[in-house]
């Protein structure tokens, strides 16, 4: 096979270099300044504008005996995987053609982590961990974390479950308006990279057998690979597990990491609090609201790897004095711990004072008593409160 030079545009060399590397390949084969590498080599998917076309092309996978029309000759780039991301040209005859009305280019591709944001998914070109998300909590992290590792990290999670189900609505235990400040917090352990969620309705992926979930995957929504735990389960009626997961990704060439579920250090008191057969000792989401109900808040703090953070509306609240503050449970937007009194806890009012706090809660409201020396007018009159956060020690 002929190669030739391709003129790359600045932005894509400076692209993500965990996401997209620059070699070429011939068939099977893949090369790099005329060596063979040392590490197994994936191709990522990845969207450029052919010359004769308006609209972005899919390398994923290169058909094997097709002419490419051009190579990129640039080195292989190192990441922290034990697969070499390659960025592959190739003619119209061997790609899938996603079309968009106004496609972006190349700037776009850059300002949106490597990723185009016209006519394409949201995820494309990214790696997913697959998951429930609840909790947010160090088990959901660690699947960020390696997701990271390969490429720009999403969290795929099926919306509308409950609906679909019928099963009764139940309080999250992190606050719709919370869970970026939470995603934000996993920054400095996703190699400096603010995982992002991509909900999936349920109602659109409930009869999928595996292989057409993994098909959706590759081909709708053009992921790039996907980590799950070793417990993972997914398709109609959970019949794939990781196995069967691994196997379908490596069939429509993206990359499928398993991973080992994080486990608990107090199994003592996981076992008290349930006896669920799905759980083995893992952290879990059932985990922390099992916590919870019980008020054991060091146990849930474990778990999270962060205070839990009650969100409560301000309007309804009312003042007792100038020291307690009193919000009834209609306020409330996720779930609180057990009824009692809580000696170790701060008060966060906007993006400003932290202050520390008791807290009292009952059925009717919780009590926040300062503990300090402002007061609660004070406070409040210096910004335009409509949320207040409260953090539970452990």
């Amino acid at each position: 096979m002929m190669i030739c030079s391709s003129r790359i545009s600045q932005q894509v060399r400076e692209c993500n270099p965990r996401q997209f590397g620059i070699g070429c390949c011939s068939g099977s084969s893949c090369f790099s300044g005329g060596r063979a590498p040392q590490r197994q080599i994936r191709r990522y998917a990845f969207w450029f504008r052919c010359r004769n076309t308006a609209c972005f092309t899919r390398f994923n996978p290169l058909t094997k005996g097709v002419p490419y029309a051009a190579v990129a000759s640039y080195s292989l780039v190192a990441s922290n995987s034990d697969e070499i991301p390659v960025l592959c040209f190739g003619n119209s005859d061997g790609c899938r053609k996603y079309s968009s009305e106004t496609p972006a280019g190349p700037d776009v591709l850059a300002e949106n982590g490597g990723c185009p944001a016209s006519g394409l998914s949201p995820v494309a070109g990214g790696i997913v961990a697959l998951g429930k998300f609840d909790a947010l909590h160090i088990g959901h992290r660690e699947l960020a974390i390696h997701a990271a590792n390969i490429g720009i990290p999403f969290l795929l999670s099926f919306a509308g479950i409950a609906q679909v189900l019928g099963w009764a609505p139940r309080v999250p235990i992190v606050a719709e308006c919370d869970r970026q400040r939470v995603l934000s917090s996993w920054t400095p352990f996703c190699g400096n990279m603010t995982p992002k969620e991509f909900p999936l309705e349920f109602s659109s992926v409930r009869y999928l057998t595996p292989q057409q979930f993994v098909a959706k995957l590759a081909e709708e929504l053009g992921v790039g690979g996907v980590v799950a735990g070793e417990n993972y389960r997914f398709g109609y009626k959970a019949s794939g597990n990781a196995s069967d997961l691994v196997r379908l990704c490596n069939e429509y060439g993206m990359i499928a990491r398993v991973i080992d579920c994080v486990m608990d250090k107090n199994q003592d008191r996981s076992r008290t609090l349930t006896s669920s057969s799905k759980e083995q000792g893992q952290v879990s989401s059932t985990q922390v609201r099992h916590a919870l109900a019980i008020g054991d808040m060091k146990y849930v703090s474990e778990l999270l790897g962060r205070p839990h953070r009650l969100v409560v509306r301000y309007e309804d609240a009312f003042m007792d004095g100038k020291r307690r503050l009193f919000v009834p449970r209609s306020c409330f937007l996720n779930l609180p711990p057990k009824d009692g009194v809580y000696k170790q806890c701060s008060l966060i009012i906007g993006d400003g004072d932290t202050l520390p706090c008791r807290a009292d809660i009952d059925a009717k409201c919780i009590a926040l008593e300062l503990d300090a020396n402002k007061v609660y007018p004070d406070i409040i009159s210096t910004h335009s409160v409509h949320i207040l956060a409260i953090d539970f020690e452990g």
